[in-house]
């Protein structure tokens, strides 16, 4: 395979290394011969993540990012000579857990060496007093919650990506799994973990439910994707699998009346692990055989554990539906959500029809969710070219949301794809900032984010890229992201 055939989209970023022959050399010394490959197969498998445009790309003979080394490191003690290596010849290095980040965070758009992290995937010990499990975090997502149920557990971190997707990369993206409303997200899991900082050094957080031993600078590692430390073994909370599960469904007149009845169930206590809202028009799209939604929004829920629990948690919930015009639909529905949960069938079938598609996931408060989701609508229905904006909201806290809006369209004739998809993700993060949300619930920063950090953070910025400075001097952990204009195509 010839790369030259192929159209490299950041190649104005890419670090150019002078003797790959006496690097390639040394990282064969330092993890062995089978474990690095410079074979264009292998390269071209580690050119993008899941960032669904690049699908786009890989059609027209294009690649987001081009790495020079794909290693397989099966030691801590391996991936800590490789960043000492790497700091030497200031040579970037990618964290690599499953590619299932859809934001670029694994792109290597300044090339390098991407260490890949499946060879780190044992589960070494469960303790049940404790309810914690400790594994390797190149773990498979799938795998991992199988073992726990096969011994009576869960983790309760169920993402749509289960099947593809690792703990490593669950950490660095500070993700949220299906049922985050009860068991909550990646940092409430997480207890402990083992980090390589980014010039080899190893330490280690001990697994502790909480201390007051002075700022916690573990959980400035959660959500990093990468850019400070390589996470290779974490702790995680664990629960008994659950006894029962109650499935619950109701239709909506508007997402208003949606969001104030899923208000007035959490402020009291109750905690479904599953809430889902589907705007009208997912709903149509999803639920086109419920006739008690048509032309509603259909909201499914999902009550586990403890029976006594169930049935209280079931009876409250529905109790607050009903009083906010909620219509009983039946478990139809949610039936329907556990067979097709796992389906992103549209990331693969819309890019051969040239249509430009994505997901981007927000947070807001109460009482500003109502406002940003009509704003989204609003502007990017102003779109030149983009055909379809819709939303569902999957995550939920007593005091606000988590939205996740998906946008598909073909791009006028003066726009590139690479525009026009830029255009729909700016003018939906406007509309949210100016309705006082967050830009990021848990997909992460990656590439697709990271020029409206100074807007989400301010001051605290500097503050960000001073720590970054500090642990990574040459900046050759993950480069080119969160801190960077990267539209721009700037430089940390």
């Amino acid at each position: 395979m010839d790369f030259k055939n192929f159209e490299l989209i950041y190649k104005e970023n890419r670090h150019e290394i002078k003797d790959k022959q006496a690097i390639e050399s040394k990282l064969k010394e330092i993890i062995g011969e089978n474990n690095v490959s410079t074979k264009d197969i292998d390269i071209l498998a580690y050119t993008k993540d899941t960032t669904l445009l690049a699908f786009n790309w890989v059609i027209e003979g294009k690649i987001a990012g081009l790495p020079d080394f794909i290693t397989w490191p099966e030691t801590v003690d391996q991936i800590s000579e490789i960043l000492k290596l790497a700091n030497k010849e200031k040579i970037p290095v990618i964290p690599f857990a499953e590619g299932s980040g859809v934001v670029g965070g694994a792109i290597p758009i300044h090339g390098g060496i991407i260490v890949d992290m499946k060879k780190f995937n044992k589960i070494l010990d469960i303790n049940d007093k404790n309810l914690t499990v400790t594994a390797q975090t190149g773990i498979n997502g799938m795998n991992l919650e199988r073992y726990l149920n096969a011994k009576g557990y869960t983790a309760g971190h169920i993402p749509q990506s289960l099947y593809i997707s690792s703990l490593g990369g669950w950490i660095a993206h500070r993700a949220a799994g299906q049922f985050s409303t009860k068991y909550g997200k990646i940092e409430d899991i997480v207890l402990g973990m083992e980090i390589i900082l980014p010039q080899g050094e190893i330490i280690n957080f001990k697994t502790i439910p909480r201390a007051s031993t002075g700022p916690q600078l573990d959980k400035l590692f959660i959500g990093a994707e990468g850019t400070l430390g390589i996470v290779t073994k974490a702790t995680l909370k664990i629960w008994p699998y659950p006894e029962k599960r109650a499935l619950i469904s109701y239709a909506f007149p508007t997402i208003e009346n949606s969001f104030e009845a899923i208000s007035q169930i959490l402020r009291v206590q109750i905690y479904p692990g599953v809430i889902r809202i589907y705007d009208q028009f997912e709903t149509e799209r999803h639920f086109p055989d419920v006739e008690q939604a048509k032309d509603k929004v259909m909201v499914i829920f999902v009550c586990e554990g403890n029976s006594k629990l169930v049935d209280l948690e079931e009876s409250i919930t529905r109790e607050k539906c009903e009083n906010n015009l909620g219509v009983e639909c039946g478990e139809h529905p949610v039936e329907h959500w556990f067979e097709t949960r796992f389906r992103v069938t549209e990331t693969s079938m819309l890019p051969t029809y040239k249509i430009v598609f994505d997901t981007l996931e927000v947070a807001s408060l109460w009482e500003n969710a109502p406002v940003i989701y009509h704003s989204v609508l609003e502007s990017m229905d102003k779109v030149k070219g983009n055909l379809i904006i819709t939303a569902h909201v999957s995550h939920f806290y007593p005091n606000g949301v988590g939205i996740y809006f998906s946008f598909g369209g073909v791009p006028p004739k003066e726009k590139s794809d690479l525009e026009f998809y830029q255009e729909c993700w700016d003018t939906t993060i406007k509309a949210v900032l100016d309705a006082g949300g967050s830009i990021a619930h848990h997909h992460g920063i990656g590439i697709n984010r990271s020029h409206w950090m100074e807007d989400e953070w301010g001051k605290s910025m500097k503050v960000m890229r001073d720590i970054k400075n500090l642990l990574d001097p040459n900046n050759i952990l993950n480069p080119g992201k969160i801190y960077v204009n990267t539209w721009k195509r700037g430089e940390n």
